[in-house]
């Protein structure tokens, strides 16, 4: 029998080459942060850590401590490598 207190959401991580989208399924009153440690994904991506990987829900910033809700997506985000107006700047010195 399904208990209708759980739900399915995604987490997602991405790197240069490889990215990842795992669906799993959640109790109500988990927290972002216990999704993330839930799904595994921490233990596939080591370089993954809570403090200091921005995360998101579809795009918009959140807290750890945020509940999660009905199929939302989960957005673990890389740091920039390089600031988005120096790479811009490299690109147009070199044309």
């Amino acid at each position: 029998m399904a208990n209708h207190n759980n739900f399915s959401i995604e987490i997602a991580y991405a790197r240069t080459h490889v990215q990842t989208l795992k669906t799993l399924e959640v109790s109500s009153g988990c927290t972002v942060k216990e999704a993330i440690i839930l799904s595994g994904i921490m233990d596939q991506f080591p370089e993954i850590d809570l403090t200091k990987n921005k995360i998101g829900i579809f795009s918009k910033f959140i807290q750890p401590d945020t509940l999660v809700q009905p199929k939302d997506r989960i957005e673990i985000y890389r740091p920039l490598i390089i600031d988005p107006k120096d790479a811009r700047r490299l690109r147009a010195k070199r044309i």
